[in-house]
């Protein structure tokens, strides 16, 4: 496979909506990798319904959807109604993701994968991806299905160890059954759990497709996790992105003991750094991501045998990315002003990774704010799995309420400085829950350590930039020149 046919630039699939389609469509007519975030893609889709939001665009990628049964259900289920709206909660609920899907959201979830994809790809013939995480297990069948539905180009995942991937991919671009181990916590002895997909099944006897095989790059954080990945039985990924811990969302942990800073943060040595050789000598393309953000650290990216970088802080904040406007310009204010600043906390993730948090006013990343909010746990895309002691499966999240963690079996000290990701992260782009009693999820941003250098991007007198201009100084201003 050669490495020119590979892109010099991956836009980062960040947050929840936060890399949009309309993000990924404009970074790749420019020629290189837009990506969507398919996380929560499909609670974000009815909302998006619910609202208008998008509404033409939304709808020709509906009507294009190749099953239109589904598309009518869903249509009628999430249509807005101006009666529905009077003492009740902003938006109705979406069910929550478990192992085995309800119809309604496993048709919502590929749905929702293919209006993403399709969006983004609409009116040019660039490249576009979808980036999933690996500890969000139990969407992934039906969301890589759904994005091949829309003839996705690559799909990134990262935030874990994605060895059956390759495999997964090969048999949805097959329609064919595929399966997915879960991991269930408390599971002594008993049998492996997995995630089902049937794309016969779904198709209610429709006609198929025919579907192309999208790339698969894998993220990982060091060399032997890609040799690892390389040799799997499951099939090799086509490419890395090797970030590092200085990336915005969640991050590897430290190697080793975990040891905090005086600030609280984890402390990255010399175990964590990367072995750029050992990575180049695997043989595939990779890219270079986390504080990749300037043309000079492009130049040395591709020094060290990367084919390029993974830039996502820079578009986080661009004006086409899905963050809500007014709360962008906050952001940028702020760092102007010398505040803003990036903490990479370690417990905030009810996953346990470290993630970067941006402490700014009147959002859940000042602990004081998130320490106020009434914890509720309505979306769950981050709980996890427990056997009960019945034998049968349930639910838990470590963000939710506290006595309801507790009698699930869960740890008290778990639950200690955990904020809500779910919620925070989908009012970072402006469909956050408006409650009935009043109350209403506010955001929780993220982004890299690279988040004072977003300046750069700025002309005179400006306070927003576009995609282009981070694509123009990424690349040295030769937009149309190969490197």
């Amino acid at each position: 496979m050669s490495k020119k046919s590979f892109p010099r630039i991956i836009q980062g699939g960040m947050g929840v909506g936060i890399s949009s389609w309309k993000l990924a469509r404009t970074v790749s007519m420019e020629g290189e990798l837009g990506v969507i975030s398919g996380t929560a893609v499909a609670l974000t889709l009815a909302r998006r319904i619910m609202e208008k939001v998008d509404e033409d665009d939304v709808n020709r990628a509906l009507d294009a959807f190749p099953f239109p049964k589904m598309i009518e259900r869903i249509r009628t289920k999430y249509a807005p109604s101006p009666d529905e709206k009077l003492n009740k909660d902003r938006f109705k609920a979406v069910s929550m993701p478990t192992i085995e899907y309800s119809k309604d959201l496993l048709e919502l979830t590929v749905v929702a994968c293919f209006v993403e994809v399709y969006m983004a790809k609409y009116g040019h013939d660039g490249v576009v991806g979808m980036n999933l995480l690996e500890k969000i297990q139990t969407p992934t069948l039906p969301s890589i299905y759904g994005a091949l539905l829309a003839n996705v180009d690559y799909i990134l995942m990262g935030a874990g160890i994605p060895i059956r991937i390759p495999k997964v991919i090969d048999e949805l671009s097959n329609h064919q059954n595929s399966s997915l181990p879960i991991k269930v916590l408390e599971d002594d002895g008993n049998e492996t759990v997995y995630s089902k997909f049937s794309p016969v099944e779904f198709a209610e006897g429709e006609a198929l497709p025919q579907l192309k095989r999208p790339r698969f790059l894998a993220i990982v954080s060091s060399a032997p996790l890609a040799l690892h990945l390389s040799r799997s039985q499951y099939g090799s990924p086509d490419g890395f992105i090797v970030e590092m811990p200085i990336a915005g969302g969640h991050n590897a942990p430290p190697r080793g003991k975990l040891q905090l800073s005086e600030l609280g943060e984890p402390i990255y040595g010399v175990r964590d750094e990367v072995d750029f050789k050992a990575i180049q000598d695997i043989g595939l393309p990779f890219y270079l991501a986390g504080g990749y953000g300037s043309h000079e650290q492009y130049i040395m990216a591709t020094n060290l045998g990367a084919s390029g970088i993974q830039v996502g802080t820079a578009f986080a904040f661009c004006e086409e990315s899905g963050m809500e406007k007014s709360l962008k310009r906050r952001i940028i204010e702020a760092v102007k002003k010398g505040l803003g600043r990036v903490r990479t906390d370690p417990l905030a993730s009810p996953t346990g990774f470290p993630f970067k948090v941006v402490e700014i006013e009147d959002t859940n990343g000042i602990h004081e704010t998130a320490e106020k909010r009434q914890r509720i746990c309505d979306l769950g895309y981050l709980r996890e799995a427990y056997r009960k002691e019945n034998g049968n499966i349930g639910y838990r999240c470590p963000s939710e309420p506290v006595d309801d963690y507790v009698k699930k079996g869960g740890k008290l000290e778990d639950t200690v400085g955990r904020r809500c990701l779910c919620n925070g992260l989908v009012s970072t782009m402006g469909l956050g829950q408006k409650r009935r009693n009043g109350t209403e999820e506010i955001p929780l941003v993220t982004a890299g350590d690279d988040l004072k250098y977003v300046l750069r991007f700025l002309k005179p007198g400006q306070l927003s930039y576009t995609a282009k201009d981070v694509l123009e100084i990424l690349l040295g201003k030769n937009l149309n020149k190969a490197s």
